[in-house]
């Protein structure tokens, strides 16, 4: 057997660099490149690997936060569809547990991601080493266990031979579509630098098969019998749709059958936002013509959906005594939710066998079904173009922020989304064109994702402009990767939108009985209390400045037009300010969701939720 002796992180550089997928005849490299921050966990190993092995095939970038570089890989992933991914390489002790927030996000969203971080020696005579966490249960114990439930596969190497084993198995998880996720590979920082001799087919070229999985016949055939037999069926559009490449599917059997489609945050943009079928966001975060058509609904076919709580609206989205759902899902745990009919199978491909059965049968829904979507549509585009039109005094409000930076961009730019108020409203008024252009980490919903996901869409497609949408709350969690944008000339355009504080969380107190304690940024008063002191003077643009980034600040809504039109002529990152009125709400739309009010209290408001809170609880149904 001829073989070549490297150290594990030579060898593991080097399988990587030569790991290919292949979908629809379409071959190329899996894993793109490695973020990186070094540290004594890893500098001398894989590190050291990188120099002299990476040059040619696994490009290193340098990252500020080890949890950004998470997000920043799992957007990366996501915009490619899950065809390319990144490698995430951390130092031990902080460096590594930083990963844990990304690597639960990626796995929430079904996004894969490769994680390496340094670990303890395995050898243990020098321990405890720096940044080791003692366990006085077990030796074999260190901070990287903590990834264990955060990771669809977990594994540690304590010899370097048993990277024969691990990393294709960590390879077969993350190009698997059912099963992909974050996926941990945990490297003592002495089994790094040992030898050993491998075989040399370990590194040849491997090319890694994504086949897009058929249902049965008999699951085909018994959800056909439902769509015949139901009357107001709706569809839900996941982001499977998106990944598999089914839109075109998806717009065919809504013509052919006439069923309204509406979509969850990462289905957005599976049809057009002018397609006579799609009726926009469901769920919380819903549109009213959505939610009455959900509400009303006898079949819901739900499209590569994890059926989330806000989808469901904590289960109260579907009121029809007699609603049957049909899980049309590559994940057999996803396919069966809601006592669904399971049809196990990619989307593109169960979407037309679905639309080849309905053309043999002329199945489409009623004439009646088909006013009603369209009236829905209307009224709600009319919504829209309200909330975009407030003009707001004396600030601009959210939706007008959303109206006008969506109303700028192109087709083929992407805006990028987080957590806090700006995903609701966005899911509800975006006017999503096209199936990448609408990029939303919702599944986790994680506060700080925005600026290191818009790089890594930045990344995955560079011919596109980037816009970041993000407020200020969360850009004073993470906005570091402004710096790693600048230096690899990945230029972003990000609106940072200054409403002083936590208004989402605000927002969602006061609706709980509360005056919205503890999320305002101001100081501190006389009396010691948090809320009612002045507005703190943080200053926006200088801070983003200081991290290279080209500053606009904007104030209303001619100044923010022109700010966008800046933008677009900028060389490097654009950060545009703009301060945003408050207490300027988009509402909620024939929905609700569960967030348990206190039982007693000496506040009225919040007696006076609770009661409320008892009602609407009623609604909530198990679907068994």
């Amino acid at each position: 057997m001829t073989t070549r002796r490297l150290t594990m992180g030579q060898a593991i550089v080097e399988f990587l660099k030569n790991q290919y997928v292949e979908r629809d005849g379409h071959e190329h490299r899996f894993v793109e490149g490695v973020f990186g921050i070094f540290g004594h966990g890893c500098v001398a190993g894989v590190g050291q690997a990188l120099e002299e092995y990476g040059k040619d095939g696994l490009r290193y970038y340098q990252g500020r936060n080890e949890q950004a570089m998470v997000h920043a890989a799992t957007a990366f992933a996501k915009q490619s569809n899950r065809l390319r991914i990144f490698a995430c390489l951390t130092s031990i002790g902080p460096g590594a547990t930083n990963m844990v927030t990304g690597a639960a996000a990626a796995t929430v969203n079904r996004i894969p991601v490769l994680l390496l971080p340094g670990d303890i020696f395995a050898k243990r005579m020098v321990g405890p080493v720096l940044q080791q966490l003692e366990s006085p249960h077990s030796q074999d114990t260190s901070v990287n266990d903590c990834f264990r439930p955060v990771s669809k596969y977990w594994d540690r190497i304590n010899r370097p031979e048993q990277i024969l084993t691990a990393l294709p198995e960590a390879i077969r998880v993350l190009t698997s579509p059912a099963e992909t996720g974050a996926v941990t590979i945990a490297l003592p920082q002495d089994v790094q630098a040992e030898a050993f001799d491998y075989p040399i087919e370990f590194f040849a070229k491997r090319v890694w098969r994504i086949p897009r999985q058929e249902p049965d016949r008999e699951s085909i055939e018994r959800a056909v019998d439902w769509v015949r037999q139901s009357k107001r069926p709706l569809i839900i559009a996941g982001g499977g749709v998106i990944y598999s490449e089914a839109s075109e599917a998806l717009a065919a059997f809504c013509e052919a059958t006439g069923i309204p489609s509406c979509e969850t945050q990462a289905g957005k943009g599976a049809l057009p936002f002018d397609h006579p079928c799609n009726v926009g966001a469901i769920g919380v975060t819903g549109t009213s013509a959505a939610n009455v058509l959900a509400r009303e609904a006898d079949l819901v076919i739900c499209v590569g959906t994890r059926l989330s709580d806000f989808t469901t609206a904590s289960k109260t989205q579907f009121q029809n005594p007699n609603v049957r759902f049909i899980g049309l899902n590559v994940s057999s745990f996803d396919a069966h939710k809601h006592s669904a009919l399971p049809v196990i199978g990619d989307a593109r491909t169960s979407l037309g066998k679905l639309l080849h059965a309905a053309q043999e049968m002329h199945h489409t829904v009623g004439d009646a079904h088909k006013k009603q979507v369209a009236d829905l549509r209307a009224a709600w585009d009319k919504e829209v173009d309200r909330l975009f039109n407030l003009n707001a005094k004396p600030r601009i409000s959210q939706g007008e922020v959303i109206g006008i930076v969506s109303g700028f961009m192109g087709e083929s730019d992407t805006v990028v989304c987080a957590a806090g108020g700006l995903p609701g409203d966005m899911h509800k008024l975006w006017r999503a064109a096209t199936p990448r252009s609408y990029h939303m980490e919702y599944g986790y919903s994680t506060m700080g994702y925005e600026v290191a996901g818009a790089l890594g869409v930045k990344m995955a497609d560079p011919s596109r402009e980037v816009y970041v949408m993000i407020g200020d709350g969360s850009y004073l969690m993470m906005s570091n990767e402004i710096v790693t944008s600048v230096q690899e000339r990945r230029k972003l355009i990000v609106v940072l939108l200054d409403n002083h504080g936590f208004a989402c969380i605000r927002g969602l107190a006061r609706s709980c009985g509360s005056r919205g304690f503890g999320n305002d940024f101001r100081y501190r008063d006389d009396k010691g209390t948090i809320d009612t002191g002045d507005f703190l003077p943080i200053d926006f643009a200088a801070n983003a400045a200081s991290l290279g980034a080209h500053v606009i600040k904007a104030s209303d809504r001619a100044s923010l037009s022109d700010a966008l039109e800046e933008a677009k002529t900028t060389d490097r990152t654009t950060v545009i300010v703009v301060e945003v009125a408050r207490d300027e709400y988009v509402p909620g739309y024939e929905s609700w969701w569960d967030v348990p009010v206190a039982e007693v209290s000496g506040m009225e408001t919040v007696r006076k939720a609770r009661t409320d809170y008892e009602e609407k609880v009623k609604a909530e149904r198990y679907f068994l």
